[in-house]
C-alpha cells in the first residue's frame, strides 16, 4: 500500500498449503508475510524461498508459545527444553534473515506464580543470542503482564528486546488499558485484529476471548489506533494475525469460515488498507 507496508500471517485457518497461502497474499495486495510457527510444523527455509519467488519479505517469524510458563519453572527439565527451543527458532531466524522472532512470556489465565530471577536468566540468554545473531527479540502482550512488565524493564536497554503489541489481547486480555502508552517506545511489531473484550460480567478472562476478528467487526476503535501508533513513533510494516476459524465455544468467526480463502483474504487486505489509511492520516495531522 503506498507509503504503508501491510502484512498478513500464514495460518492452518486458509485451508490452503502455506505456499499457496503467500502466493494468495501475494495476489491480493499484501507485502509481506510473517509465519507462524506455533504448530511447529512450518519449514522456514521453504516460506522464505517461496516469499522470494513472489517479491515478498518475511516480517517476522512467530515462535511456539505451548511452553512458555516453562521458563519460569525452576524445577525439573522444562525449563532448560523450553529455552532451547526459543533457541533453535532464534538460529533458524538468522539462518534465514528473518529480522523478528516473536514470543510470548507466560500462558495461563489461572496461577500463583511469579516472575522470578530463574526466568530472567533464561530470557537473558535469549537476548544475549539475539545480540550476536542481529534478530530481533519481541515480546508480545498475552496473559501475565507482569512477565512482560518484569522483562521489558529488566532488558530495557537491550536493542534486541522490544514489544509486539496485540490490539486484540489489550481488549481481552488487559481490560482495554492502554500500553502502547506504556511499552510503544520499544514497539517492534504489531499484530492487529480486532475483539469483543472480555465476555464474563465478572471479568473473568478466558481463552476463547481471543477471537482475532477482522479489523472493524469488533469493539476497537482504529481511528484510535492509527493516533497511538503515530503518537509512539511507530513507522514499520503494519502487521495483521487474523483467525478465520472459531475458537471452541464461539461463533463471531462462522461468517468467515463460509467464505472462501480467497474472499477471506480479499476482506482482510480491504480491513489492513483501512486500518493504514487512518495511521496515515494520523500522521499527516501530526506533521501538519
Amino acid at each position: 500500500m503506498y507509503r504503508q507496508k501491510i502484512c498478513l500471517g500464514l495460518t492452518k485457518g486458509y485451508e490452503l498449503p502455506y505456499e499457496e497461502q503467500i502466493a494468495l497474499f501475494h495476489k491480493t495486495g499484501f507485502e509481506e508475510f510473517f509465519i507462524d510457527a506455533c504448530g511447529r510444523d512450518a519449514d522456514i527455509g521453504a516460506l522464505v524461498r517461496k516469499g522470494k519467488e513472489e517479491s515478498m519479505s518475511v516480517q517476522s517469524v512467530h515462535a511456539p508459545f505451548n511452553r512458555s510458563d516453562d521458563m519460569w519453572n525452576p524445577e525439573g527439565d522444562l525449563g532448560e527444553i523450553a529455552v532451547t527451543e526459543l533457541l533453535s527458532y532464534l538460529e533458524e531466524c538468522a539462518r534465514y534473515e528473518v529480522p523478528i522472532m516473536v514470543t510470548h512470556v507466560w500462558l495461563g489465565f489461572e496461577y500463583d506464580d511469579k516472575p522470578n530471577e530463574c526466568g530472567i536468566e533464561r530470557y537473558g540468554r535469549l537476548v544475549k543470542r539475539a545480540d550476536e545473531l542481529g534478530v530481533k527479540l519481541a515480546l508480545e502482550n498475552t496473559e501475565g503482564e507482569e512477565f512482560l512488565e518484569t522483562l521489558l524493564t529488566r532488558f530495557k536497554d537491550e536493542k534486541s528486546v522490544g514489544f509486539c503489541w496485540d490490539s486484540g489481547h489489550e481488549q481481552c486480555y488487559s481490560f482495554s488499558r492502554d500500553l502502547l502508552k506504556k511499552y510503544g517506545h520499544k514497539l517492534f511489531c504489531t499484530h492487529l485484529n480486532d475483539n469483543l473484550g472480555v465476555r464474563d460480567y465478572n471479568g473473568i478472562i478466558t481463552f476463547v476471548d481471543d477471537l482475532h476478528l477482522l479489523p472493524f467487526d469488533g469493539i476497537i476503535d482504529w481511528e484510535d489506533v492509527g493516533k497511538r501508533l503515530v503518537d509512539c513513533g511507530f513507522d514499520g510494516t503494519l502487521t495483521f494475525e487474523l483467525k478465520r476459524i472459531c475458537r471452541t465455544g464461539r461463533r463471531e468467526n462462522f461468517p468467515y469460515e463460509a467464505m472462501k480463502p480467497e474472499d477471506y483474504v480479499t476482506a482482510a487486505y480491504e480491513r489492513a488498507c483501512r486500518v493504514a489509511f487512518l495511521k496515515l492520516k494520523a500522521e499527516d495531522r501530526k506533521n501538519g
